[in-house]
Formats: C-alpha cells, sequence, structure tokens
C-alpha cells in the first residue's frame, strides 16, 4: 500500500496565495471607478471650483508671478555718486568741498545744510552747558571734583561759576572751551541747496544669467553735460536735483534742512529676460526713511572739528552740522524661462483641479438626501467568504465569483 502523501499545512497554502496575489497584483493595472452623478447643482459647483482653479494659475501663477521662469533676486551692484552746486551763508560761500560728507562718493553720503558753529575752542576751563544733567549750581558745594559724566564736556573741577549768559550757575569742567550750547552760531547753507544736482551711476548685475546693464545712456555726444533725469524723456540720464528728490519724498525742504533727514532713493531692475535687454529698465522711487513722527529720533545731525593753531596753541572749530542724508538702495529680481518650473507648476495645476472632486465628494457624503446611497456605490465593500465544502483544517480558499458581492446592488437610477 503506497504511503499517503504528506498534507500541505493550512499557514503555508496560504503564503503560496498571498504570494501569488502579490505577484499578480505587480502585473495589474488598476483604474479608479467613476460613478456619474444625475445632478445638476452639484455639477455646477464641481465645475465652478474647477474654474476658479484654472483661472488662478493661468492668470496668477503663470501671467501675474510668472511661474514659469527661473529667477534671481538681489542683483550685484555698485553705485557712484558726484553732487555739484554752490551756496552761501550769512558769512561765507560754500562749495562740494565743503558741505558734502564723507566726499568719496558712495551710495550713502550728507549734503550739510545748517551748521551751528562753536569757534575759538582751546584747552581749559570753563562753565559746563545747562542741557547737562545736575550740571546746575548755587555753591561749589553742588559740585563734585573729578566727577566725570558721560554725558558732558568735560572733567569737573569742583568750582561753581556763572554761566555765558544770564544769572544762572552751572559746575566747571575742564575741557575744550567755551562749550557748545554757551557760543555756537546757527547759519543756513539750504537757500540754494534746492538746485544741487546729484550724479547717481549704477551698474547691477545677475551671475546666474550673466546679464548686466548700467543706468547711464551710452552716448558719446556729452549727453549727461546738459540733461537732467525725467521719467519718460530722460530715463538715463541719472541726475537729480536735491529739491526734486525730496519734493518726490512728499517733504518740504525748509523744513528738512533745518532738522535733517534721511532720503532713500530706490533703484528697482526688475528685468523679464525673455524680452530685449532694452524692456530691462531702472524703476526710480524716492521716501523719507528716517521716523519723522517720533520726535526723540527724528532729524539727522552729525558733529566735526576743524583745527588750526594760534600763537602755537591748538584751537579748534566745533561744528554741529544738519543736513540730507541720501541712502541709495538698489534692489530687483530677475527671470527667465526654464522647463522644470514649468513642469512643476503645471503639475501643481492639474493636481489641484482634483480639489474638486473632493469638495463635491464631501457634499455628496455629508449633506445629500441620498449619500449612504452614494456612499455604497463609491466604496465596494468585498466579502470573502470559505469556499463551500472545505474540510476543517484545510482553511478559507479563494472566494468564488458568486461569494464576492457588493454589499448594495442598487443601481445608479437612484441617485
Amino acid at each position: 500500500m503506497a504511503a499517503a502523501e504528506p498534507k500541505t499545512p493550512a499557514g503555508t497554502a496560504a503564503a503560496r496565495r498571498l504570494a501569488r496575489s502579490c505577484w499578480s497584483a505587480f502585473w495589474d493595472y488598476e483604474t479608479p471607478k467613476v460613478i456619474v452623478v444625475k445632478n445638476r447643482r452639484l455639477g455646477i459647483v464641481y465645475r465652478a471650483v474647477q474654474l476658479l482653479i484654472l483661472l488662478y494659475f493661468v492668470w496668477y501663477v503663470f501671467i501675474v508671478q510668472k511661474s514659469y521662469q527661473d529667477s534671481e533676486t538681489g542683483p550685484e551692484s555698485s553705485v557712484i555718486t558726484k553732487v555739484k552746486g554752490i551756496t552761501s551763508s550769512e558769512h561765507k560761500v560754500w562749495d562740494v568741498e565743503e558741505y558734502v560728507k564723507p566726499p568719496e562718493g558712495g551710495s550713502v553720503f550728507s549734503i550739510i545744510t545748517r551748521i551751528e558753529v562753536t569757534p575759538f575752542q582751546t584747552l581749559g576751563t570753563c562753565a559746563e552747558s545747562m542741557r547737562v544733567r545736575n550740571a546746575t549750581c548755587d555753591s561749589d558745594e553742588d559740585c563734585v571734583a573729578g566727577q566725570l559724566d558721560m554725558l558732558g564736556n568735560g572733567l569737573r573741577t569742583g568750582r561753581c561759576v556763572p554761566y555765558y549768559h544770564g544769572s544762572s550757575k552751572t559746575c566747571e569742567v575742564s575741557g575744550w572751551c567755551p562749550v557748545e550750547d554757551g557760543a555756537s552760531v546757527s547759519q543756513f547753507l539750504g537757500k540754494m541747496a534746492p538746485n544741487f544736482t546729484i550724479l547717481i551711476k549704477n551698474s547691477i548685475h545677475y551671475p546666474k544669467f550673466q546679464f548686466s546693464k548700467g543706468n547711464i545712456e551710452n552716448r558719446k555726444d556729452g549727453y549727461l553735460k546738459h540733461c537732467t533725469f525725467h521719467e519718460v524723456s530722460d530715463l538715463y540720464c541719472p541726475i537729480f536735483k536735491l529739491g526734486y528728490i525730496v519734493e518726490q519724498a512728499g517733504e518740504n525742504f525748509t523744513q528738512l534742512a533745518h532738522a535733517g533727514g534721511v532720503i532713500g532713493v530706490i533703484i528697482n531692475w526688475d528685468c523679464d529676460l525673455d524680452l530685449s535687454a532694452s524692456k530691462c529698465n531702472p524703476k526710480y522711487s524716492f521716501r523719507r526713511l528716517d521716523p519723522k513722527h517720533v520726535p526723540a529720533s527724528s532729524g539727522y545731525n552729525f558733529r566735526f572739528a576743524k583745527y588750526y593753531k594760534v600763537n602755537g596753541s591748538t584751537t579748534r572749530t566745533l561744528i554741529k552740522a544738519y543736513g540730507i542724508r541720501i541712502d541709495v538702495i538698489v534692489h530687483g529680481q530677475a527671470g527667465k524661462f526654464s522647463l522644470i518650473p514649468t513642469i512643476i507648476n503645471l503639475a501643481t495645476a492639474l493636481t489641484s483641479i482634483g480639489v474638486g472632486s473632493f469638495l463635491c465628494d464631501w457634499i455628496l457624503l455629508t449633506f445629500m438626501n441620498k449619500n449612504k446611497v452614494y456612499s455604497h456605490k463609491k466604496f465596494d465593500k468585498m466579502v470573502d467568504a470559505p469556499k463551500r465544502g472545505a474540510g476543517p483544517g484545510l482553511g478559507a480558499s479563494e472566494p468564488s465569483q458568486q461569494d464576492c458581492a457588493l454589499t448594495d446592488a442598487r443601481g445608479l437610477a437612484q441617485l
């Protein structure tokens, strides 16, 4: 009698079936199930959402933002400035060498419009300024010898002396005398300042696209000697009058010249390099940068001194200068067509159109009267029943066609 063949364990058989099904699934093609819902209101919502998404990508993403381009921000830039003009005060005539600080012609410079001069200062002892905290006194006992105030003008000697004018007294200090507040003379230089001309030479370079351009027209007929900036007719003549810059910034020139301030000249280079280089032009804008509405920090001033010898002793003239500081700021962005961002944004647009289907599915499954019918038709639930006649211990076999049935057999007409 032949020996009986060994039975395959149930777990091994199940593993083999799983392996076969996985291998079969690798070669199978799967496609989503499409259900047509005959509902006009839902259809309008679906098409409206698709239309809005399409308009957003076509108009805003591709036309406004130009997302089909590769872009570069922050161009490499150089700025050279030159100021010309003369003016006068009550006592003298001033030229460029005296009222422009610093004279190197960089992107940040100051034009002095008013000065407070303290002449003939020498090293010695004198009354402290009344603006210094705890400087006023009635007797020597109110002044501490050797005390040094960081906001003062010198080292206190311990004496209480009469002030420069009036009947008040302040503590005596050792330093440059007389102090600034005691003998300063104000001079206004802004009479002719609105007619000062400022040449701003700017060149930019976008290294990613190897693109360079400047803001001066390439002409050999002495064009720059007789032109001034005009946004339409003389865009490539970057010679600005100081009065024009202040006016475009929305400021009153006389007030600004007395208290000082900071004006920004912003040059913007936004270039579409898919077009010709002549379409890449600078755009100028002007605005005040310091907070003029905050009294504690508005205005602009600085101090400097001029030293000389008188009878062998060192003497200086202290100048507190108020002026208009010009900050030239350059920024921009360049873009050029590139296949990679175009493909990425097209794929994003096509994917986003599916939001319409997600929204309508959510409406169907949440708010529609026959949401349960739609749920049964959209999501097929398969019942895996054991094969009839299977002996004990053999485990569940592959389901037959009759055992795999939809839990809901109702037709789409119910939708």
